[in-house]
């Protein structure tokens, strides 16, 4: 979604099931800790504001956003997640590593979400320079990490419907 158009923290709240009783993982990256902490509070603060236990929301860090599709991959396989949110912050820089970084884990991260029963949410902002990134977890353009909590727990009620009917 483009942010110009749409602010990353608005959302209808009347659209949001209850997320009492379910369970999330949240692997945020390390790098650019002043961006990745700040989404990961917006998606803290949302999934509790919509009934999440704060017990019930497990997060492990990882050195970069690169290291997001392992961290992932490991809590898929260790921990009863009913979604798993990826968080990372990657700035372009004055060389290609942003593009290697930003495709690669982008690749990994909807390899996760597609082969896996578990729903992964991509929470990986990508931005020409820091100001944009600020924009983007909490300054003028909203909290990414508020939307990728509305986005889990929607993908988990979604599921709980599926396998209900």
């Amino acid at each position: 979604m483009a942010t110009k158009n749409q602010n990353l923290s608005a959302y209808d709240i009347n659209s949001v099931p209850n997320a009492g009783g379910m369970k999330f993982g949240i692997v945020v990256s390390e790098w650019n800790e002043n961006v990745t902490g700040a989404l990961l509070a917006g998606a803290k603060n949302t999934l509790m504001k919509h009934g999440a236990c704060e017990k019930d929301i497990h997060v492990m860090t990882v050195p970069g956003s690169f290291e997001l599709i392992h961290g992932v991959q490991e809590m898929l396989c260790y921990d009863a997640c009913d979604a798993i949110i990826a968080i990372g912050c990657v700035i372009r820089g004055d060389t290609p590593h942003f593009d290697y970084i930003c495709q690669g884990t982008t690749y990994g991260l909807a390899h996760l979400n597609a082969t896996q029963k578990v729903p992964v949410i991509y929470g990986l902002i990508t931005t020409n320079d820091m100001q944009q990134a600020l924009d983007r977890c909490g300054g003028k353009h909203g909290n990414k990490g508020d939307e990728c909590a509305v986005t889990a727990i929607k993908m988990v009620d979604f599921h709980r419907k599926l396998i209900h009917n």
